[in-house]
């Protein structure tokens, strides 16, 4: 996340009349709101090619795939409340019937899976706090998966009894990625198509709990 832009803080309903008018997406975190910073091409490639994977897999199930313009809400709603994060996910599936926010249509509050795409400055945000406001405040989410876009790798946290989320990793460009609450695959292969990685490192592999 970059720097930002409001002091003092901003209640969710003042967030939302300040982004409903803005040319620019931004992220709302406790009060304060950052402005998105632009995607790579490798990142904006990823996003597309996901959309585009998990909308065929679901056309004849009850879910749908959603496009990084939704917003989705991570905290519990009361007038003047600033403790809440709104957020763009790269790509949002909702099974059933939406729920949003308002009647405005443009709040999630019930996704069924979370895809992040991985950049170098948001990383480590979208593993630690943005994860952990995800896993605490949206029941409805059942796999949270992040895509590197420096190196073929996609991770997976599936939600399991007692509050328990189950790990597991693929990074083989053969492979695929099982997501089990909507029945879908993530062939890497398909995933990464036309991706041109500008980094080598070596990917996570480890398998467990969280």
């Amino acid at each position: 996340m970059g720097l930002p832009q409001t002091t003092p803080l901003l209640s969710f309903d003042d967030y939302l009349a300040y982004e409903r008018e803005a040319e620019t997406r931004h992220e709302y975190f406790d009060g304060l709101i950052y402005v998105m910073a632009g995607e790579s091409l490798e990142h904006s490639t990823i996003s597309a090619n996901l959309i585009g994977i998990l909308h065929g897999q679901l056309k004849s199930k009850p879910c749908r795939a959603l496009s990084p313009n939704m917003k989705v809400l991570s905290g519990q709603y009361f007038p003047g409340q600033t403790q809440g994060l709104f957020s763009y996910p790269d790509v949002t599936v909702v099974c059933g019937e939406p729920k949003f926010h308002d009647g405005r249509r443009d709040v999630l509050t019930n996704p069924t899976v979370i895809v992040e795409v991985l950049s170098p400055g948001t990383e480590s945000f979208d593993r630690g706090e943005k994860f952990q406001r995800y896993r605490n405040h949206l029941d409805s989410l059942q796999d949270f998966v992040l895509v590197s876009s420096l190196y073929p790798s996609v991770e997976l946290f599936q939600r399991q009894p007692g509050g328990f989320w189950l790990y597991s990793a693929v990074a083989e460009m053969d492979a695929s990625l099982v997501l089990p609450s909507i029945a879908c695959q993530l062939p890497l292969v398909e995933l990464y198509d036309r991706v041109g990685f500008v980094a080598r490192m070596t990917p996570p592999t480890e398998s467990g709990e969280e």
